[in-house]
């Protein structure tokens, strides 16, 4: 009964300073669609129909990455209704494999992935709202910082304000995807699928087209960091992640085939922008305002999800005492029930990095050692059903133990394939973590 009065006691710890539990279902999937479906729905095709090396094989690698991102998921549900607490990923290497290995995770998470994911996308938007208002630099990092701004205000009055948000936002982004799909399909002339190879079809290239599918996949796991707040955590998470995650497959490989059918293959991989050609070829000039438009509410409601989830990891760390200053970023607002503070730290560093530039290199250095840790969470299901076994599972993983196997052989292949092809950035990635032992090792010791 150990492992069950853990669990019990960690959840009532901060009873007194929690989250309200106001995100239903629906509010719950638009998290996973609208953190997954950003910008790389409309400029990833390229680059995976090149490595395929053929159609069929372009389109086979969108599915694979969707499995193995599914296998993942379906594996970590397990894991999350058993431990259905706010911090997701956090709370899960914490519980499974000890406090200084969820430490690092939401050191490197913190300080800087999360605020830099948020620049990044913040930046992304100003950039492509000048497509409608031209704007110079400057004042595009200015209205980055207003984005980042006006999505904390809509987040800190209320959770639910904040969810709605990506409600609405993911509705919005969906609308012009499926209106590229529809005339895609049955209109286009371009048939590529029956098209001749345009290179050679092997099994490194098929691996790289899957790599690069699963970085378009990523960030669906974020819905795990709001458990917490969920209404029903425990019936309502694993239907999240899954029905968000049939839902990004089905929409990637059908717009997918939607671009190949409107343009030829050949300039599918020539193209910067292939869902942009493919609606100028469907609508003409219309076709790229509506692209436009569809980028910058697609990448406004990412940035929304990102900000919505990534804050409450360090909420959670300061709630256990884990960073400096974790009375006040752990506190929650007495007027709004919502982690102010914990918004407040994460804004403000991702303004500091929109305006210094170097959230691309920052988010770049750290994605190898963060899908370390994704990589842990999934074999984390054998440590859950080995060491806890008293702790209640309202949703097992089907077929234990070939699904987590297929997403723990999914997240090895992207360590591997990081590793061998930009070990200088991994092994930088891997410092920059490592450099928050120090700052563990001395809170730990100012705590005792």
């Amino acid at each position: 009964m150990e492992a069950k009065v853990k669990v019990t006691n960690v959840n009532a710890k901060n009873q007194g300073n929690s989250l309200k539990k106001e995100i239903g279902l629906f509010d719950a999937i638009t998290v996973v669609v609208g953190v997954v479906i950003g910008s790389g729905i409309f400029f990833k095709a390229s680059s995976v129909f090149s490595n395929a090396g053929t159609p069929l094989f372009g389109i086979l690698a969108w599915i694979a990455g969707g499995l193995i991102t599914m296998a993942s998921a379906l594996t970590i549900a397990e894991i999350a209704t058993a431990i259905p607490k706010t911090g997701g990923v956090f709370v899960y290497l914490k519980e499974l494999y000890g406090e200084k290995w969820a430490f690092l995770f939401g050191w490197v998470q913190t300080m800087i992935y999360v605020p830099g994911a948020a620049a990044a996308l913040a930046i992304i938007t100003a950039t492509q709202a000048t497509y409608f208002v031209p704007m110079t630099e400057i004042q595009q990092k200015i209205l980055a910082v207003v984005l980042l701004f006006t999505i904390m205000i809509g987040n800190v009055l209320s959770t639910k304000v904040g969810s709605k948000i990506q409600s609405i936002s993911t509705v919005g982004k969906l609308l012009p995807i499926f209106i590229i799909i529809f005339y895609g399909l049955f209109k286009g002339t371009a048939h590529s699928m029956s098209s001749t190879a345009v290179g050679s079809a092997t099994v490194t290239g098929f691996g790289a087209a899957i790599l690069g599918t699963l970085w378009a996949y990523d960030g669906w796991v974020g819905v795990g960091n709001i458990a917490g707040e969920l209404k029903n955590p425990r019936k309502d998470l694993p239907k999240a992640i899954v029905i968000g995650l049939l839902t990004i497959i089905t929409v990637y490989v059908l717009i997918n085939l939607a671009i190949i059918n409107v343009i030829p293959v050949q300039e599918v991989i020539a193209s910067q922008s292939p869902a942009s050609d493919a609606a100028i070829v469907l609508f003409g000039s219309t076709g790229a305002s509506l692209v436009s438009a569809g980028i910058l509410i697609s990448v406004f409601g990412a940035l929304n999800g990102y900000l919505l989830t990534g804050v409450r990891i360090p909420f959670a760390m300061a709630q256990d005492g884990l960073l400096p200053f974790s009375k006040q970023i752990g506190k929650v607002d007495e007027r709004f029930n919502t982690p102010l503070n914990a918004f407040m730290l994460e804004v403000l560093l991702a303004c500091i990095y929109v305006f210094t530039g170097s959230f691309e290199t920052l988010t770049t250095l750290v994605m190898f050692v963060l899908w370390i840790f994704f990589t842990m969470t999934v074999a984390g299901i054998f440590i859950l059903r080995t060491k806890y076994k008293h702790i209640e599972r309202p949703y097992k993983v089907p077929l234990y133990p070939i699904v987590p196997l297929i997403g723990i052989c999914g997240g090895a292949y992207i360590l591997i394939n990081t590793l061998f092809t930009d070990t200088t950035n991994a092994l930088i990635g891997i410092a920059m973590t490592l450099v928050g032992l120090p700052v563990y090792i001395y809170i730990k010791k100012k705590s005792q």
